[in-house]
């Protein structure tokens, strides 16, 4: 397989010469908590399934849960033996304690890279001679810290990955990991295990629940580790590579957790591109976006869509309910996972709901962070949905929004367009709303397409979902009328980009008019730009993002081309070709972009943006209104009452 620039081959050799190690740490060593404390016995079991702890640990800064220490050491390896009574290793416990090793090995064969490709490995052996440098001191104790931040991370990364297919519906809660040491690697991996085998002794009551308590510390260990990361020095040897574990499937890159290549499996009733009646750019812009999925490049983890400037990293669907959101989100996610049937990818699917809101303090943020990882995952394709995001993510300075919609939209925000996001072309968001004025301005923003769902149109559009729905078990007849030819998708199309080559908002019309009036038509750049800041001057609101959004729904529009189907249906075409092959058939098809196009992109941008807007300031009037009213009834009565 070949391997990127930047991707290395961590190779067997050197993991498995650290399984004695490895083995060791799990056979037993001493270790007394430093961060975390202990000293309370466990309450007496109380009834057969619950356990002797509470099942959460508090993530108040400061709050520490005590715990017993064991005064024989700590020993990973007996602890897991003591859940089967038989005498025998159940293969689900063989497969945890095989995982942990493997994990161990790993962490400290990439720790070990780091000391090589940093220099840390010469300063240890200077260190153990007496003979560092006095000026290496400080250099020294960085590295250290970074060395421990890593081999944390990776056994983290690690486990979660290899134990992932032995996951089951049981869940646990063991709340953050508190005993985590950076002075040096090995006593990092010493203060985890010790506080690994407390939980174990609390929560793994069970074979499912000891997998489950395995998995639930692996992640709350590595969504620790990567927030001291983001404060810590000498780590870019780390982040600005990756190694790849050719057994496994493993890639370690960075502090990025590492999934399975494992789809979701859908339940879903598909829709055909003929079911959505209407939404003509809506669906039309889907069936682009599903195929453009497809030219992702497993290999060079690029899209050459995302490369060449034509790709839809986010989009927001709005429009009134019952106009067909739901069915557009089925259509999709129908094309895309029959696109990958045929290619064996990997295809995964997310919806993030109201149930994801969570009343613990920063459980909410971290639903969503899970969310964001499961789909951004490079080695599958992805669709997530966010469906009633004006309900779902708060709006900043809403005293109506909870600190957990707050806690999802700060998520949201930094995943979309924050200062690490890598858009590699694997996967797409859609935001969906009937509400989008309610939406936090700068989330919306962060939306680079805007697909318009607004239903069926058309006298043809109307009698086409009356006969949709029917069904076939009727004798009525059709009458005069071409079934389904209005949804026909070039010629809708056509016309609904032609429709925008003159604004629809009245705000927006204004400025039009007033622009056109002083330049004459807008056939250059410099006219262009001129309209675009009268339109910054109407709305503050609009700012560079909009410019961004705009130029990137241009981009789009120059890919405006059709994948011709028989290279869905036939991967050797396109799917399987190498990635410069795939960049060099698309560039050959790429359109030249037009003023007409670029006219088109600002209306269209601009009247979404005028009309939130209009919402807005409309529903925050109404409810002035109606405070005030209520305010007036209050002196009413309160005069009535001392009359």
């Amino acid at each position: 397989m070949s391997q990127t620039a930047d991707q290395m081959e961590l190779r067997e050799e050197d993991i498995v010469k650290h399984y004695p190690a490895a083995l060791a740490m799990l056979q037993g060593f001493d270790h007394a908590p430093r961060i975390a404390s202990g000293g309370e016995a466990p309450a007496p079991e109380r009834s057969s399934g619950i356990g002797t702890r509470r099942a959460f640990r508090s993530t108040t800064p400061g709050l520490v849960t005590r715990r017993t220490v064991r005064t024989e050491g700590v020993q990973i390896l007996a602890q897991i033996a003591e859940l089967d009574g038989s005498g025998l290793i159940s293969p689900v416990l063989a497969a945890v304690q095989n995982g942990l090793r493997r994990a161990l090995a790993i962490a400290l064969a990439v720790a070990e890279q780091y000391a090589e490709r940093t220099g840390l490995a010469d300063l240890k052996r200077a260190n153990l001679a007496g003979a560092l440098p006095a000026d290496q001191g400080a250099a020294f104790s960085e590295m250290l810290t970074a060395e421990a931040l890593v081999t944390l991370y990776t056994f983290a990364n690690a486990t979660a990955f290899l134990l992932a297919s032995h996951a089951t519906e049981e869940t646990v809660e063991i709340g953050e990991v508190e005993e985590v040491l950076t002075e040096n690697g090995q006593l990092a991996l010493h203060g985890v295990l010790w506080e690994l085998e407390q939980d174990l002794e609390a929560f793994a009551t069970t074979e499912p629940r000891l997998t489950a308590t395995v998995l639930a510390f692996a992640e709350a260990l590595m969504a620790k580790v990567a927030a001291r990361a983001s404060t810590a020095g000498r780590l870019e040897p780390f982040t600005g590579a990756s190694w790849k574990v050719e057994a496994d499937g493993l890639t370690i890159q960075g502090f990025a957790p590492a999934h399975k290549a494992r789809g979701t499996k859908l339940t879903m009733s598909f829709k055909k591109p003929h079911e959505v009646v209407g939404n003509h750019i809506a669906k039309y812009q889907a069936l682009r976006l599903a195929k453009m999925l497809m030219a992702y490049d497993f290999e060079r983890k690029m899209n050459p869509f995302a490369e060449l400037g034509g790709f839809i990293f986010t989009f927001m669907g709005d429009g009134a309910p019952g106009t067909g959101k739901t069915t557009l989100i089925q259509m999709m996610a129908g094309l895309i996972n029959d696109y990958c049937q045929v290619a064996g990818y990997a295809f995964r699917y997310q919806n993030l709901s109201t149930d994801n809101i969570d009343s613990y303090q920063g459980k909410s943020g971290q639903n969503a962070r899970a969310f964001i990882d499961n789909i951004i995952d490079p080695n599958v394709i992805g669709f997530g949905t966010i469906d009633d995001i004006d309900t779902l993510a708060g709006k900043r300075g809403d005293r109506q929004s909870s600190a957990g919609q707050l806690e999802i939209t700060a998520v949201l925000m930094d995943a979309f367009a924050g200062a690490n996001t890598v858009v590699r072309g694997n996967c797409t968001f859609g935001m969906f709303s009937n509400y989008p004025e309610n939406v936090d301005d700068a989330l919306r923003q962060r939306a680079g397409a805007r697909f318009l769902v607004d239903g069926p149109q058309t006298r043809e559009d109307y009698i086409d979902i009356l006969s949709l729905l029917l069904g076939k078990e009727h004798d009525m007849p059709l009458g005069d009328h071409d079934l389904f030819a209005a949804q026909q998708i070039q010629k809708a199309v056509a016309a609904s980009f032609e429709s925008h080559g003159r604004p629809k908002e009245e705000g927006l019309l204004a400025v039009w008019d007033k622009v056109e009036s002083k330049l004459g038509k807008l056939d250059t750049i410099a006219k262009l730009g001129t309209y675009l800041k009268g339109i910054q001057e109407a709305d503050e609101r609009f700012t560079g993002r909009a410019i961004k959004n705009i130029t990137d729904a241009v981009k789009v529009r120059a890919m405006d081309f059709e994948l011709p189907d028989e290279w869905m249906e036939k991967p050797d075409l396109f799917l399987f070709q190498p990635y410069d092959r795939k960049l060099e058939m698309i560039s050959s098809l790429r359109k030249e972009i037009t003023v007409d196009m670029v006219i088109q992109e600002i209306n269209r941008y601009a009247d979404s943006e005028f009309r939130y807007a209009d919402k807005s300031d409309e529903v925050a009037i109404e409810n002035m209104v109606r405070d005030f009213g209520r305010t007036e009834e209050a002196k009413r009565r309160y005069l009535a009452s001392k009359g």
